[in-house]
């Protein structure tokens, strides 16, 4: 693979001499929807097909599988144009392997609500090892708010995904209540009432575990919540479910703030399965302009979490969106919009924007006029995907989870699939 930046002249057509590949590998692969325009800081990624079978009549994805000795998920991994689909006809091209050697496995979790597209929903299984279904409510008194997943766990299950229940204390404005998790995290009768609504649940509609998403909790409530989840696993393992807890990105134990105190890394790493890091949002909405996710920042957070919690146990997060800000940022009052990494750099290059990267965040970001308003914009695109998923190789994580899937971003998959073996369920 080489991740190719694009210089004030290149076209797809140079690009594609220069490689030798076939142009229009480089059009799908990277998602261009006008590959005549181009901006120069631009990254496209450039495959290069080792092993290529040609579709035989009376052949089946599984049949092709077979007979090269591997998985109908690696089928899909490697022919993103198949689209998680099995139609495939005589003469049509498979590739079956890539130059370069894979650095090593690692599993991958993604957040997605239920009114995904299904279509971007089935492109995106192949690639995920577990499949996060946000979000369901705990209720002060053990109970279960549930939502319609639209049959997702079903569908996480055909492509070889665990389905997990994210579990939130979100109140009905959409926030995160710190008032709910306590009445919970201090009623005994109330958490095993919500844990037998849990097992009800997950039992009928296929879900593999519970991916637990507290955020807010009083400080005074940091041991029961540990607690708690000690509990949840102590109670689901032995049913065949598997316990996740969302973490808030923190560089000590006692780094102060109520997002940050109620986490203890050390117990809840304990009490859990496994543990899904928010490393994401240093640029948010209300934030003066930056990556959303610095690599040097997200780094400090991997150092602590490794000293506190086995990385075997530790997923990564990776956020799949950026910001668009204007400028100049007023705090308290400015709001940027969430925008998508494709969208991103459709935007730059119709706005005529070259595409800039830091060095230290390790992301690219660039600067746009519209209506004589200056806006600077940051986003993920192929290297800073590749710099975050080696970071996650270094510290030997078992995971990354992308936060969400709901936006189709071609490169962050077709680098994963590149560089590493995705865990699937056996």
């Amino acid at each position: 693979m080489v991740i190719h930046v694009i210089k004030p002249g290149d076209t797809v057509y140079s690009i594609a001499r220069a490689h030798d590949v076939p142009m229009q590998r480089i059009i799908f692969d990277n998602g261009l929807h006008e590959p005549a325009r181009l901006t120069p800081g631009q990254a496209l990624v450039i495959l290069f097909p080792k092993r290529v079978y040609s579709v035989q009549q009376g052949d089946t994805l599984g049949s092709i599988a077979a007979k090269n000795g591997m998985t109908v998920y690696q089928l899909w991994q490697n022919n993103p144009q198949l689209g998680g689909n099995d139609r495939i006809f005589p003469g049509q091209q498979l590739v079956l392997e890539y130059e370069g050697a894979k650095k090593g496995a690692l599993a991958v979790n993604g957040y997605a609500y239920p009114n995904i597209d299904l279509s971007i929903l089935r492109k995106t299984l192949p690639y995920l090892t577990y499949l996060s279904v946000f979000a369901f409510g705990a209720q002060p008194d053990g109970g279960l708010s549930v939502i319609d997943d639209r049959n997702l766990p079903e569908a996480a299950r055909e492509f070889g995904a665990i389905p997990l229940m994210v579990l939130t204390t979100l109140a009905p404005d959409g926030t995160f209540s710190g008032e709910r998790a306590s009445c919970l995290l201090n009623c005994p009768a109330a958490q095993q009432r919500l844990i037998e609504n849990l097992i009800a649940y997950m039992t009928a509609h296929g879900y593999g575990g519970v991916d637990v998403d507290f955020e807010y909790i009083p400080p005074a409530d940091r041991d029961r919540y540990a607690a708690f989840i000690t509990l949840l696993r102590q109670t689901l393992n032995p049913l065949g479910f598997t316990v996740f807890v969302a973490l808030a990105p923190k560089t000590s134990s006692d780094q102060r703030g109520l997002l940050y105190e109620a986490h203890d890394y050390a117990q809840l790493g304990q009490a859990a399965n496994n543990v899904l890091i928010m490393s994401y949002e240093w640029g948010y909405a209300h934030s003066a302009p930056m990556a959303v996710a610095p690599l040097n920042k997200v780094r400090q957070v991997m150092q602590y979490a490794v000293s506190a919690i086995p990385s075997t146990r530790i997923f990564m997060g990776i956020p799949n969106y950026g910001y668009d800000w204007t400028l100049p940022h007023v705090p308290g009052q400015s709001v940027a919009q969430s925008i998508g990494n494709v969208a991103a750099v459709e935007q730059a290059v119709n706005r005529g924007a070259s595409i800039a990267f830091d060095e230290t965040a390790q992301s690219p970001f660039y600067n746009y006029y519209r209506d004589r308003v200056e806006h600077e914009v940051w986003f993920e695109d192929a290297r800073s995907i590749e710099s975050k998923l080696a970071l996650a190789h270094e510290f030997h994580l078992h995971g990354v989870s992308v936060w969400n899937i709901m936006r189709y971003f071609p490169q962050l998959w077709l680098v994963l699939n590149d560089q590493y073996i995705i865990q699937k369920q056996d």
